[in-house]
């Protein structure tokens, strides 16, 4: 059932409905001697029909529309009555379901409603004119399939014309007035009020005046169960100051908007009018002349190819016939802005002077010295052949290396302009490549955009994280990459949105990654592999002595003599906090304590004043020592890379790599009785060590009379090999000697070598084949106390590339086959 009693609804009636309301409300209004008639026969018992949004009141006329159902078999049967009236009461709940409802879900006090006039639709239902005409309240439910209740009338009590009473009514007439003014739609209410009602009487002028008002359903049922005039009376009055309190605001509101409105438009035709009076003075120039003059004089700066030239001139011819508002004007004028703006024919002046690039790449950078000379060697090549071109330099390593600083580096030292941006988990081609100028929004690819910054054909791109690129059905990025960067072919480097081919092969492409593996080879091809394989304590100190702490201790306000590093909490620092082969964590840690120092000089400034206090006194030239580094990081994070002091039976040390640098391996044996002989592996190791673990296996079961004589070879043992650090995976097959020997171990009952460590790759021959991470992985046996190491000999050629320094304090072995191994390991037996 639907109903429409809100006054704010009255204009999105039917036309029709509405002729046919006011006919019947007038015909029934001005009878009032049927009216007196029909007041005699009012009925005790009458249908309920619940609402769910407002009640009416007495002397209203509502249209109602009844959808076809039990609603309308109702209709049908009071239609015959000759009284023809129903209940309307509301529902207590709003969204309660009409169709469900029972007298508990109705509030006890609703109106009697008199049918005027049936309106049958075609879709079905009806809509039913209705006149409310008094209030009644349920007194006996009666059982049946429709709702149905014997009901008690309430009559307004005659009440005298009180001073008071009269005051109420003339308030009421003067705010209903006010509210006219404000919402002409209770125009058409008023009207038919005042046709059959008198203001004289105050129970129907507080019934009209709810009316009028939006207030909430639960507040006009409190007026409509108020029987009491006075009280009535007032609360109709308190929700009619309501509603003209919010009818003000609303057209203050509406003022305001339409304030602003006129405000801008006015403007907006002043403005017109300028540039029209200025554009026939000849003062000023509409802005299709200006884009044009924009565009014609970045072209005079420049040297443009004869193909983009054309280009161009088509595109401009284009510009002037079109309209300044159209759409394809935009599209056109951002053209032409980015086939000006690269800068055709523009180049920095290079410096290729090798004392001056080895200055620069010094101080920006302390250790590296096999990457310096490379990038010397670079510039060398580069004085004499005329330009550096060519070369992709591909630096790898872990994070905090410096592979981003050193970029930068070779661009001061290059004097070129320097651009960066990363290509890790990009995604799209389009980002390298452009978008197509059909789509909205695009733009060029990140190429075209490097030379807009840097105003320059030459400078250095850096292409960070080229490593954790990925791929979608928006295409392959690594693929785009190798029109990029290789040099046969970025000379006619052909941008999607640009459309015009641009040459690229003046540009030095600098490309950084933490690991190889994940490039594409042919993308790997085009490149000359630079490896940064992070730096031991002693670089460690060097670069935070030289570099970290200055430059934060610059950055944060302090100077030289408020905080000193010794040797020795540098050290601290570097093995109990920050054991990564970078030094940004080391950097990190530095800031930590710079920032403590920074408060702690500010609270005694404040305690004092600005004269220096007793306590800044002490802590000035006061260094930061081991004794009172935990007061400023806690605890160490670290304690030792080994997990023995002496290392027992079944149990090696490995060297292994990682994307994050080099790190100590453990393998651990033992053994455990079983129905027959096997080996069990755990540890999260992949693959290829599980097959390291297989062939090691086999091995030691081929050579165990060699090696072990006279001891059965595990009957009835299970071997159970484990590599700590369960969550961490592991893979590769570097841990061929380590497992073996771990094995040997066991089944000798003997431990290896103190301080020992390995890496190499074993064939089921016992050839040892050559690893990679030389360096990493003598840099983490350093860290970890190592003192005897073990590579494959065909490592020797990078051992001996390594400087001096790493290399003190550590005595190498370099086998070829097992044999040499198990001297080294098991030297006693």
């Amino acid at each position: 059932m639907k109903y429409d009693n809100d006054p704010k609804d009255l204009d999105s009636r039917d036309e029709n409905f509405e002729e046919s309301l006011a006919e019947t409300v007038h015909d029934t209004l001005h009878s009032e001697r049927d009216r007196e008639k029909a007041d005699g026969s009012l009925p005790k018992q009458v249908f309920v029909v619940p609402l769910s949004r407002r009640p009416f009141f007495p002397g209203m006329a509502a249209p109602v529309f009844i959808e076809p159902g039990p609603f309308y078999e109702v209709l049908k049967m009071v239609a015959k009555s000759e009284h023809k009236c129903m209940g309307l009461f509301l529902t207590k709940q709003e969204d309660a379901n009409l169709y469900k409802a029972s007298f508990s879900d109705l509030y006890s006090v609703g109106i009697l409603a008199r049918i005027l006039r049936i309106i049958p639709m075609e879709q079905g239902g009806a809509q039913v004119v209705l006149n409310m005409e008094k209030r009644i309240s349920i007194q006996k439910p009666i059982k049946g399939k429709y709702l149905r209740a014997t009901v008690k009338y309430h009559e307004d009590a005659s009440a005298k014309a009180s001073k008071e009473l009269k005051a109420y009514s003339i308030s009421i007439i003067t705010t209903i007035k006010e509210l006219l003014k404000l919402n002409p739609l209770f125009k058409e209410e008023l009207q038919i009020f005042l046709g059959h009602s008198d203001f004289t009487e105050p129970g129907k002028l507080s019934d009209f005046a709810c009316a009028l008002t939006t207030a909430t359903r639960e507040e006009l049922q409190d007026v409509l169960e108020t029987f009491k005039l006075q009280d009535r009376i007032d609360k109709a009055l308190m929700l009619l100051k309501k509603e003209l309190d919010l009818s003000k605001l609303q057209n203050s509101i509406n003022q305001k908007i339409e304030g602003t409105i006129s405000k801008t438009q006015r403007e907006f035709f002043l403005r017109e009018q300028l540039k029209t009076i200025k554009k026939e003075l000849g003062l000023e120039k509409d802005d299709k002349t200006c884009d044009i003059e924009k565009f014609e004089g970045r072209l005079k700066k420049r040297t443009v190819p004869e193909d983009v030239m054309a280009v161009i001139k088509e595109e401009m011819d284009k510009l002037g016939v079109l309209e300044v508002q159209s759409a394809e004007y935009a599209v056109c004028r951002n053209y032409l802005d980015w086939l000006t703006i690269v800068p055709w024919g523009i180049f920095s002046k290079e410096s290729h002077e090798l004392k001056a690039a080895e200055k620069i790449l010094n101080e920006d950078h302390y250790g590296l010295e096999d990457i310096k000379e490379r990038i010397l060697e670079f510039i060398g090549v580069g004085k004499l052949s005329g330009g550096v071109r060519g070369s992709i330099i591909c630096l790898v390593g872990p994070p905090g290396v410096g592979k981003t600083s050193i970029g930068k580096s070779i661009a001061r030292a290059l004097n070129r302009q320097f651009y960066r941006f990363s290509v890790g988990g990009m995604r799209d081609e389009a980002e390298i490549k452009g978008h197509r100028r059909t789509y909205i929004g695009s733009m060029p690819g990140k190429l075209i955009q490097a030379l807009k910054f840097t105003q320059t054909m030459n400078p250095v791109i850096m292409l960070d994280e080229v490593d954790k690129m990925g791929n979608s059905y928006h295409g392959d990025p690594a693929s785009a990459l190798l029109e990029v960067l290789d040099p046969e072919q970025n000379k006619d480097f052909l941008d999607h949105y640009l459309d015009a081919r641009c040459d690229l092969s003046n540009v030095l492409f600098i490309v950084t990654a933490n690991i190889l593996d994940t490039i594409p080879e042919p993308l790997k091809d085009r490149m000359d592999i630079l490896r940064l394989s992070g730096y031991i304590q002693e670089e460690k100190i060097e670069i935070a002595k030289k570099y970290l702490i200055p430059r934060n201790r610059k950055n944060m306000g302090l100077k030289a003599s408020d905080v000193t590093f010794s040797k020795a909490s540098l050290s601290q620092i570097i093995n109990g906090y920050a054991r990564e082969s970078g030094v940004r964590n080391l950097e990190n840690y530095i800031k930590k304590i710079l920032r403590k120092v920074a408060v702690k000089l500010v609270r005694d400034e404040e305690k004092k004043g600005k004269g220096k206090t007793k306590a800044e006194k002490e802590l000035k030239g006061a260094p930061i020592t081991e004794d009172n580094l935990e007061s400023y990081l806690g605890k160490p994070i670290f304690t030792s890379d080994r997990y023995y002091e002496r290392t027992p039976v079944g149990v090696c040390m490995g060297l292994a790599w990682t994307s994050m640098g080099g790190a100590t391996l453990y393998i651990e044996a033992l053994r455990v009785q079983a129905e027959k002989t096997e080996m069990k592996l755990t540890g999260l190791a992949g693959d290829v060590m599980k097959e390291s673990s297989q062939i090691a296996w086999s091995y030691v079961q081929s050579v165990a009379e060699k090696y072990a004589p006279g001891i059965p070879f595990f009957e009835k043992t299970q071997v159970h090999i484990h590599i700590p650090e369960g969550a961490t995976p592991k893979d590769g097959p570097s841990a061929g000697i380590t497992l073996t020997t771990s094995i040997l171990s066991l089944l000798k009952n003997v431990p290896v070598l103190e301080n020992l460590g390995m890496t190499g790759e074993l064939t089921l021959t016992g050839k040892v084949l050559p690893i990679g991470g030389l360096k990493e992985k003598l840099i983490a046996a350093r860290r970890s106390g190592a003192t005897v190491l073990i590579f494959p000999k065909d490592n020797r050629r990078d051992y001996d590339e390594l400087p001096k320094y790493i290399k003190k304090g550590i005595q190498v072995h370099f086998v070829e086959y097992y044999d040499e191994v198990y001297r080294v390991a098991f030297p006693k037996k």
